[in-house]
């Protein structure tokens, strides 16, 4: 049977935890360490000054032994109490002192040779005892004390740390997600001639990058609004004169690429706008099924379009703009199509419009990192701007746009619009079916063929 394997917390991976763990053990070892050395040297000298005074004891009732006088107090021949090992050592002619407990106190004792037996003497040791007892409870509190402490301000400072990565992370977040604006600031950094720590030249990393990363995107949006700019002059005049031409296979061909390049160029364009974020929304409540209906016929594609919930799907309506969502809803279906295969099915339910081919799916690379310009694979045509501008204009309109692959095989595009709540005060919103005069030049409700490959 496979054991299973004990997984820690999450908690247990932050630098502050580490920190904390560390300076624990750091400040109980050093603590253990100091305590051990106070003790061992005041437990020595207390016990050396024991032993001197009770040999000095010992050597004066030897004296009087010897002389035949009386003994002083607390000295005898073989007293009570005396301990066995010190007794035989005095027996066998040595002297010596041990601690040891008689009648439930700490005694020092010392014991030499009498004439066969241990003539020995006893001083009290239990304030000396008591000294050292008092001695490690004070080195135990201290350290704990000591502990907490270092504890405290070790928190404090890794806190600070920390803290100022975070704020480093959430930046650099901020700046994957396209925000080029965000910068750290860290404090360090704002002065060069003051001491930086390792934060800090990471904090000046990262807003560097940033600084040059935005100005190269600036510099290539730009590039691509001059150049899409420049090209319609000519691109109007190229068109003029290719409707001139005598009919026939070759100006079929001119004007139809004429109308690809113009095509191109108004979506560069397009592209550009929503890069600068300079577009401005003109937001309507509108009818989603009736919308997504006269965007099929304006395709004029044979695409399928289901309302789940006939009665009740054609009520639903959202509060958007209607030229942007005709927009993407137009770049879906002819994305479909070109990249697909049939049937290619429309789906209302609720606020969601899901566009639906049976065709390869959608390459790896746009699931994981989304639409990208001037990319397609499968050799289809098209420049990889369609579904960048879907993504663009869902953005704007503030809508979530989902590419996904369905689990029988096929793309699926699902877009989520925020539905319009009506209360009891509000005015009755008026019908979709005609042109309200919401969509104004610029942009065209349709994809002319620049859709995203799949």
């Amino acid at each position: 049977m496979r054991r299973r394997r004990l997984r820690t917390p999450a908690w247990t991976a932050t630098l502050t935890w580490k920190a904390a763990v560390f300076i624990t053990v750091m400040c109980c070892a050093l603590a253990a360490l100091l305590g051990v050395l106070v003790h061992t040297a005041v437990t020595r000298e207390t016990v050396s000054e024991a032993r001197d005074k009770a040999l000095a004891r010992l050597a004066d009732a030897t004296r009087a032994y010897e002389a035949g006088e009386a003994l002083p107090p607390d000295s005898g021949i073989d007293p009570a109490g005396l301990p066995a090992s010190l007794r035989d050592l005095a027996v066998s002619g040595r002297r010596g002192t041990v601690v040891a407990d008689t009648h439930g106190r700490a005694a020092m004792w010392a014991a030499g040779p009498a004439d066969g037996r241990a003539l020995a003497t006893e001083i009290d040791y239990s304030m000396s005892a008591h000294t050292i007892d008092g001695l490690d409870r004070a080195i135990v509190g201290s350290s704990l004390l000591a502990i907490a402490v270092t504890l405290l301000i070790g928190a404090f400072a890794v806190t600070r740390v920390t803290r100022r990565l975070h704020q480093t992370a959430r930046v650099a977040r901020r700046i994957s997600a396209g925000d080029l604006d965000a910068r750290v600031d860290d404090p360090c950094t704002a002065d060069p001639a003051r001491p930086q720590d390792e934060v800090a030249i990471v904090a000046g990393a990262l807003d560097t990058m940033a600084s040059t990363l935005q100005r190269k995107l600036l510099a290539e949006q730009r590039f691509t609004a001059d150049v899409a700019h420049e090209l319609r002059t000519p691109l109007t005049g190229l068109s003029a004169a290719a409707e001139l031409l005598p009919a026939g296979r070759p100006a079929e061909l001119v004007q139809d690429r004429v109308r690809t390049m113009r095509a191109l160029t108004e979506d560069l364009l397009e592209i550009s706008r929503l890069d600068a974020r300079t577009e401005e929304v003109d937001l309507a409540v509108h009818e989603l099924a009736p919308l997504a209906e006269r965007v099929v016929r304006a395709s004029g594609t044979e695409t399928e379009i289901r309302v789940v919930g006939a009665e009740a799907g054609s009520g639903v309506r959202v509060e958007t703009d209607k030229r942007r969502l005709e927009r993407v809803l137009g770049n879906l279906i002819s994305n479909a199509h070109k990249h697909g295969h049939p049937p290619v099915v429309l789906t209302v339910d609720g606020p969601v419009v899901t566009v639906r081919d049976h065709g390869p799916g959608f390459p790896d690379y746009l699931l994981t990192g989304g639409p990208q310009r001037f990319r397609t694979e499968g050799g289809g045509k098209g420049h990889g701007l369609g579904l960048t501008i879907a993504a663009g204009q869902s953005a704007v309109i503030g809508a979530e746009l989902v590419l996904a692959n369905a689990e029988d095989g096929g793309a699926e595009a699902r877009l989520t619009l925020p539905e319009y709540v009506q209360f009891d005060e509000d005015e009755p919103a008026g019908q979709d079916g005609d042109d309200d005069g919401s969509r104004s030049g610029g942009d065209r409700p349709t994809s002319d063929g620049q859709a995203e490959a799949t």
